[in-house]
């Protein structure tokens, strides 16, 4: 089994990383594989609605001029996916919004390869905003006929300066128990 999480946050090691990790952190301890990818700060488009995903069924995107083509098979080989973003103006960062939308198109034209994969959002907020970018996440994986786990509270967790989450202790329970619950999931799924 294996759990992929993106970090759509340009801030390597900063509040959305350590949610992110403390999610894996039950599964890397149950002795499932994980990797974190880094998506935020990195050269990735938004989907140009060319639509050649659905005539070519390569599990591709046509246009290699950037990151996603190499993250695609982590992600289409994952059992559970984790989206991680801060929250920028109550919405998700550029680069996770583009990796979502072009993801998730090309997982539908290829035979629906989200279908029944386990996925939950993660969000990073300074005060507020994060419900709705998790509704705006929980679309695609719905969409997508994906599995969202629940937990103790909605995946969010307050800091503005890097590390500041650690101090949010509800937030990392809920992260904990949040990955508890996926690995519940991936054992009754397998």
């Amino acid at each position: 089994m294996k759990v992929v999480a993106i970090n759509g946050s340009p801030r390597e090691g900063g509040n959305t990383e350590i949610m992110l990790n403390a999610v894996l952190e039950p599964l890397k301890s149950a002795g499932i594989e994980t990797k974190l990818i880094q998506v935020g700060g990195k050269n990735i488009h938004g989907c140009r609605g060319c639509w050649a995903c659905q005539k070519l069924q390569n599990r591709k995107c046509a246009y290699s001029d950037d990151i996603l083509n190499d993250l695609l098979e982590d992600l289409f080989e994952a059992d559970a996916i984790i989206f991680g973003t801060p929250s920028y103006f109550s919405d998700m960062t550029a680069e996770l919004k583009a990796l979502i939308d072009r993801a998730g198109v090309i997982a539908r034209a290829n035979g629906k390869l989200f279908k029944y994969k386990i996925g939950a959002a993660v969000i990073a907020q300074r005060r507020g905003g994060g419900t709705s970018i998790q509704a705006s996440i929980n679309h695609m994986m719905l969409m997508s006929e994906m599995i969202i786990p629940g937990s103790t509270y909605w995946n969010l967790g307050f800091g503005r300066d890097k590390g500041e989450v650690v101090n949010d202790t509800e937030a990392m329970e809920n992260m904990k128990n949040l990955g508890e619950n996926i690995l519940f999931l991936l054992q009754k799924l397998k």
